[in-house]
């Protein structure tokens, strides 16, 4: 296999400490936290104390100043043990750097420290019952007041750590007529009149993961939770677009180690199990399949270590990224399909982690944006115009 020369000691530092982390704190209880839907409060606590929440996060508001790539390691981690019901990827790397990029100082200060620490957990309410990839559909509207507050009204759903949340971006239009350039993120806090939590959803797959429906009726938002102040009012689509980027190659890290995971689990069972008296194994057609799949996300992995060197330096773009997304995602459900075929009867059975595997991997090629929809992207960086 090719050596990964993306780490150094200091990375590979923080990605054993957070395994034995993992191991420790999450592993031993990920099963109960699937039947119940959601993870306990106090492994965001723990985590916090420990600094596995929002490391990249400056050190003047509660990070540690590190670069994306110790959360790489972070995602990664949880991706091998299969602990797939924890939100920290999105509450640390989608949530906090909205804040941090676009967040006036005063927001900064109010909402990073407790983010870092564990104090809040932090959602991004995007999708609609009738707008998922298409943010420009978004229906839900904050209407400036005579006090400069807004009064939000709509609904979201699929909204991961929805339930938990005590602190929500929300997608909205400020200005309805004006389209997309009329939307805004405001900051939504747990208890604001008006803001509800309907049930936690369930999911073919990341049970553990508490998924929810979020409601506003008439919600006074007041004009300082405006994210990033009056300057960034009827910006917030173009927020978004310039922070989709990294978003999808978390995704692509994603597919990447739960498939490197698959196989390394799958060629353990192979070896044990026989099957006409010899393991399975033996048989060609097993070594074969598994040949061409580590062939594949040994060449996924390389490109998405070249996507992250450039993540790095600010120089990916959208296209690039959504190459990585669409791709690695296909992969990522092929090698499931695959290597739940050579676990055969058992590969159905759920207390098997390839089974929870292939349920997780579905979403996947769903959020951060369809699949489909990066294909339309990357044609439109071709020059290969659509309607």
């Amino acid at each position: 296999m090719i050596e990964r020369t993306l780490f150094n000691l200091d990375h590979e530092a923080f990605r054993d400490s957070f395994r034995r982390f993992a191991d420790r704190e999450i592993g031993p209880y990920h099963d109960d936290w699937e039947e119940q839907g959601y993870v306990d409060r106090a492994v965001w606590d723990k985590a916090g104390r420990n600094g596995f929440l929002c490391p990249t996060l400056p050190q003047e508001y509660g990070g540690s100043g590190v670069d994306k790539l110790y959360s790489v390691a972070l995602v990664e981690e949880l991706a091998r043990g299969g602990y797939s019901g924890i939100g920290f990827g999105l509450h640390s790397e989608i949530v906090a750097p909205y804040i941090l990029h676009y967040g006036t100082e005063a927001q900064k200060r109010k909402y990073l420290p407790k983010l870092a620490s564990g104090e809040m957990i932090g959602a991004i309410a995007m999708s609609e019952p009738a707008a998922g990839s298409d943010l420009q559909a978004v229906r839900s509207t904050a209407i400036k007041q005579a006090d400069g507050s807004y009064l939000l009204s709509g609904s979201k759903t699929f909204i991961t750590n929805g339930w938990h949340a005590d602190l929500v971006i929300v997608v909205a239009k400020t200005d309805p007529p004006a389209g997309a350039k009329g939307t805004s993120l405001l900051l939504v806090e747990r208890g604001m009149k008006g803001f509800e939590k309907g049930k936690r959803l369930k999911k073919l797959g990341l049970k553990a993961q508490d998924t929810s429906e979020l409601f506003f009726d008439n919600v006074r938002v007041p004009a300082g939770n405006l994210l990033g102040g009056e300057a960034f009012e009827n910006k917030g689509f173009i927020c978004l677009m310039e922070q989709l980027p990294w978003e999808r190659m978390q995704i692509a890290v994603t597919a990447v180690a739960s498939a490197q995971a698959a196989i390394d689990a799958t060629v353990a069972y192979v070896k044990e199990r026989k099957v006409f008296g010899q393991p399975v194994a033996a048989y060609q057609n097993t070594r074969f399949t598994l040949a061409e799949l580590q062939t594949e996300v040994q060449i996924a992995r390389v490109f998405v270590d070249k996507c992250l060197e450039l993540i790095c330096q600010d120089k990916l773009d959208t296209a690039t990224a959504s190459m990585a997304k669409y791709w690695t995602t296909d992969l990522q459900c092929k090698v499931m399909d695959e290597c739940v075929q050579l676990h055969g009867g058992y590969g159905y059975m759920w207390e098997y982690p390839i089974t929870r595997a292939l349920a997780d991997a579905r979403v996947q090629r769903i959020y951060g944006g369809t699949n489909e929809i990066m294909k339309e992207v990357i044609t439109r960086a071709m020059g290969l115009g659509g309607r």
